[in-house]
């Protein structure tokens, strides 16, 4: 007879998370390294970049519910895997960038989970279900807007397709189900699924928020003259 094994479940799921965690954080990472060489910025540049779209939504997460210091700049292994990911694109970028719709998919599944995430320690901080919500989406979000505003963009999660909405849906679902009693894993899986689903067919389906319907020569002609008054 072999003697029984003791299984600790909650260090099995706190190493599930950490590792789906990480994950999240280098395929976020990927994305801001991309986004760094097409502009053509140089190694260091791709580097803050990946680091930047990888770790801004959770760190401003956790400096906001007083969890600090951040799990981005406390643990090395955050760190590790955004530089990896950003030294895998600077180098090997012609042949990456044939794994888009992979990538695609891989962001997908890094926002669920990063949302659910989100809202979950927002909860455990003692937040409301509406503010824990919000800083969830916030979590998924909040990196590719600090990377958009370094390059001088509009933040794409405000005039592109389906994302933060889908990272507020999924976030919302798991507040919910705090709310309601049901297990926080239950709660987590079936965020994360809708949040997902909704990236995904946004993506293949092409879906987008309303839009103002405005005249784009009226805008460039406002433009204009708005110019030669500041003159």
């Amino acid at each position: 007879m072999f003697p029984p094994v003791s299984l600790d479940v909650s260090a099995a799921i706190k190493t599930l998370v950490l590792t789906l965690d990480l994950l999240g954080t280098f395929v976020f990472a990927l994305s801001g390294a991309v986004a760094g060489v097409r502009r053509r910025l140089d190694l260091f540049g791709v580097l803050v970049l990946s680091f930047v779209a990888a770790n801004s939504g959770g760190i401003v997460r956790d400096v906001l519910i007083g969890a600090t210091p951040p799990a981005a700049i406390r643990d090395w292994r955050y760190l590790a895997a955004s530089l990896l990911a950003g030294v895998l694109i600077f180098f090997w970028y012609p042949r990456i960038k044939r794994l888009r719709s992979p990538v695609l998919i891989f962001d997908a599944a890094g926002l669920a989970l990063f949302c659910v995430a989100g809202a979950q320690k927002a909860l455990v901080f003692g937040l409301d279900p509406v503010m824990a919500a919000l800083l969830g989406m916030l979590t998924g979000v909040g990196g590719g807007v600090a990377r958009d505003v370094l390059l001088s963009e509009i933040p794409a999660v405000l005039r592109s397709d389906i994302y933060a909405v889908a990272a507020l849906a999924g976030a919302a679902v798991m507040v919910t189900g705090d709310a309601l009693g049901v297990p926080g894993t239950v709660s987590a899986c079936a965020g994360a699924a809708l949040c997902f689903g909704l990236r995904l067919a946004a993506i293949k389906l092409d879906w987008h928020l309303p839009v103002a319907h405005a005249s784009l020569q009226a805008a460039e002609d406002a433009a204009k003259a708005e110019r030669r008054n500041e003159r």
